[in-house]
């Protein structure tokens, strides 16, 4: 990490910089409504990177990654309301509960050859197996949702609850850890393990890298991430439901950010969340607006941006973001 920032343009280091005071300085400068528009962008910024260690760095797919999310905000909210455990001791176990997940998917997957497009209807499989799991499981609300308790005046950051201020510097410090994170896998031996897996697993076995373990790895660390994101998404909107928060439209929403942005690299994630998230908000706002009511409209808006985006920057966007701004030039 230290490497990749010191091989840096000292441009880049500057504008990285005014980015993140920018984001720390703008609750101060915008609206409740744009902040909790901020809020979602960092997000997907962070649930961008721990999809993006798994698909970009290690090449593998899963379109089931609603799992792990719906795992971590079920566990962690669960906990709190049976046994009065807050959520910052129990995001610990949400990450256990969901690693444990990713470990009995990735075993399955590819300890019996479940490669590519099959290994992808795995990971949906899951995800939709426990969604109808939760739908009958009644110390959760079953199918009729869980629901947190709100209380307008309280603020005890202890147990998440409280303003958008609150939620707001809590998504950004994950989006900065997770791209620290990130960056910092990228440069070590292990991620470079994971790149010669994903350009070619026979050549990496060749050579004495253990297939299946470095996957594994990029398996539990990826879903531990999104567990994360989970206890997040529990706490923020306190209320969940299994058709919402396993629905495979939940793990394409957090997908599109890293494929928009470009998949393998660290600033990629946080620029599809940039661009795509105001986007679908400003697409929810004028159909509120305008009495529209069309069902499926935001994931045809989204499929739209990714076919134009795909088909102009095959790459994504922050590769060619990087070299119009010359940050792709390492330091001379």
């Amino acid at each position: 990490m230290t490497a990749l920032w010191n091989e840096m343009p000292r441009h880049g280091k500057w504008l990285t910089l005014l980015l993140l005071l920018v984001f720390i300085a703008a609750p101060l400068v915008v609206d409740r409504y744009l902040l909790s528009v901020l809020v979602l962008v960092l997000y997907f910024a962070y649930l961008g990177q721990a999809w993006n260690l798994l698909m970009g760095f290690a090449g593998q797919l899963s379109l089931g990654h609603a799992l792990y999310l719906g795992l971590g905000a079920y566990t962690a909210t669960t906990l709190w309301l049976l046994f009065g455990i807050g959520p910052w001791i129990g995001v610990f176990v949400a990450i256990a509960v969901a690693a444990a997940a990713g470990l009995i998917v990735g075993w399955l997957g590819w300890r019996f050859g479940v490669e590519g497009v099959y290994f992808a209807l795995l990971t949906i499989a899951f995800a939709e197996f426990t969604r109808i799991g939760f739908d009958h499981l009644g110390l959760t609300g079953a199918s009729g949702g869980l629901f947190l308790p709100v209380s307008p005046t309280a603020h005890d950051w202890w147990n998440l609850n409280g303003g958008v201020h609150l939620f707001y510097y809590v998504a950004l410090i994950l989006a900065v850890a997770a791209t620290l994170l990130a960056a910092w896998l990228r440069q070590s031996p292990l991620g470079y393990r994971w790149l010669a897996v994903r350009e070619d697993p026979l050549a990496a076995q060749a050579v004495g890298i253990n297939v299946f373990r470095v996957r594994m790895i990029a398996m539990l660390i990826s879903a531990g991430m999104t567990a994360v994101g989970g206890v997040f998404y529990g706490f923020y909107y306190r209320n969940l439901f299994p058709s919402q928060i396993f629905d495979i439209s939940r793990s394409i929403e957090l997908i599109l950010g890293p494929i928009i942005g470009g998949l393998g690299t660290i600033f990629g994630p946080i620029v599809g969340a940039i661009i795509l998230t105001p986007l679908g908000e400003s697409l929810t706002t004028f159909m509120q607006s305008s009495g529209f009511n069309v069902p499926g409209a935001k994931s045809i808006f989204y499929g739209i941006i990714l076919m134009i985006i795909i088909s102009l920057r095959p790459s994504g966007v922050w590769p060619w973001l990087a070299k119009h701004l010359r940050l792709d030039r390492p330091k001379s």
